[in-house]
């Protein structure tokens, strides 16, 4: 019987993060689910992933290396194996204060999880997987993902510490990317666009006038749903000629156009 092959996913227990685990689950992949909650709270937000398949749950910061580490080692004790990281785990500003206010310690703790976090896991993810396509050369090619943003190219001054922190994983999906090539395992960036989720919930009366009023093409707020199946169709393995790549999914926000 064939083994399922084993996806890594940070931030698992709500959002985005919990969207791709239901999708990923439902195409056959073993879930290594990691977050911050106690692991009764987490079991309840995961238990329609458990009752489709095979799931392991970590709870882990991902500004800790320890944690990073314990992560990564859990999977491969449990799994033997990884096919597929989604870096997802973020924060935001911890307040919206100009760029010309942010103190370091603000500035410290979202580049700590949401570019610090994403670079460290990969590397200790790239070095299993390394191992694992230099056993199996004509085996599973895996592949990481690395959840970036809008945010990654627009400008949002009350919010800057985020926005640098995700146009950084602009160009380090580019450097790993290249870094493992060689290896055939391929890197992708997804720029998820306005999701309607907890995080957006309170500014969601404005911005369901800017959605209506055209802030994108396409008149609706975007769902973990339409993200998680970009991130199905790059595992399954739809997209083998693409590495180093952002793939929009914006509701079409990415492109610039005249009335």
């Amino acid at each position: 019987m064939e083994k399922r092959k084993v996806a890594v996913i940070t931030g698992a227990t709500r959002g985005i993060g919990n969207a791709i685990a239901q999708e990923l689950a439902a195409d056959g992949f073993a879930v290594a689910a990691c977050g911050t909650m106690a692991a009764e709270r987490a079991a309840e937000r995961l238990k329609t992933v458990k009752d489709k398949t095979d799931l392991l749950y970590i709870r882990a910061d991902m500004s800790r290396q320890e944690d990073r580490e314990r992560l990564i080692s859990s999977v491969v004790d449990h799994f033997g194996r990884i096919d597929a990281l989604i870096n997802n785990a973020g924060v935001g500003s911890a307040k919206q204060e100009n760029i010309l206010d942010v103190s370091e310690e603000s500035l410290d703790r979202v580049m700590d999880i949401n570019l610090k976090g994403y670079l460290f896991t990969a590397q200790l993810a790239a070095k299993q997987m390394i191992r694992q396509r230099q056993e199996e050369p004509e085996g599973i090619r895996p592949v990481i993902i690395n959840m970036s943003s809008i945010s990654a190219y627009t400008l949002s001054l009350m919010r800057g510490e985020y926005c640098m922190s995700k146009a950084a994983i602009t160009m380090l999906t580019r450097l790993l990317a290249f870094a493992l090539a060689d290896y055939e395992i391929n890197v992708y960036e997804i720029r998820p666009g306005n999701i309607l989720s907890d995080m957006t919930l309170p500014v969601k009366e404005k911005f369901d006038r800017y959605i209506a009023d055209g802030l994108h093409p396409l008149r609706r707020w975007g769902t973990g749903e339409d993200v998680a199946k970009a991130v199905s169709a790059i595992c399954k393995g739809y997209l083998p000629y693409t590495t180093g790549s952002a793939i929009d999914v914006d509701g079409g926000f990415h492109m610039k156009w005249i009335d």
